[in-house]
């Protein structure tokens, strides 16, 4: 009897796919692609542009699912290095764009001003998180938004566990800096 496909690995599923087997490429997508758009939306700023990266990377792995290589890494740790890599090459290519309010959770009860407000801070932090180095914002966005532990970051980086912790050091500070003088000048404003 054979398995459902639900119930493969990603290293069974990508065998499938090298025989063209849609059912397992869409199991493989299904399992993914909300993480790969979720750190491409961090990384970029823009759901439309997270979307296209996300879009992209799965399109080169249904053409070529041999890309991934068992053992050297998780899959899912590889393909968080692919789109990271993906959004930095972005990045680098585009125009210095103004970042779009993203789409945060609103408290139903907090009101309008309430709603208002939390909007108005979702902004300044994502703009705080744009305005980080690449290598830090990726940092954080593995380690705080996507729920990468420090090592499997650092593995996702390519650099060490202590340099991993430098860089979220760092970025951290220049996240509460940033963010501090945000809030000195919203008390300046009442």
């Amino acid at each position: 009897m054979t398995k459902p496909l639900e119930a493969l690995c990603d290293e069974e599923l990508l065998q499938r796919i090298a025989k063209a087997d849609r059912a397992a490429f869409a199991v493989l997508l299904e399992r993914h692609l909300e993480r790969v758009q979720g750190l491409g939306q961090r990384m970029l700023g823009e759901r439309s542009e997270a979307e296209d990266v996300a879009q992209e990377i799965f399109l080169k792995l249904w053409r070529s699912p041999h890309l991934w290589q068992p053992g050297r890494a998780k899959f899912s740790s590889w393909l968080s290095r692919v789109c990271a890599n993906a959004c930095i090459d972005r990045i680098r290519r585009r125009k210095p764009l103004a970042l779009e309010d993203q789409a945060e959770p609103v408290d139903p009860g907090a009101g309008p001003l309430g709603a208002a407000l939390q909007a108005e801070r979702a902004r300044r932090v994502n703009q705080a998180l744009q305005d980080l180095p690449e290598r830090q914002r990726l940092a954080i966005v593995l380690c705080h938004y996507q729920g990468y532990s420090n090592k499997e970051g650092a593995q996702i980086m390519q650099v060490s566990v202590e340099a991993m912790e430098s860089l979220l050091a760092r970025a951290r500070r220049h996240l509460k800096s940033a963010l501090a003088k945000d809030v000195k000048a919203l008390l300046h404003d009442e």
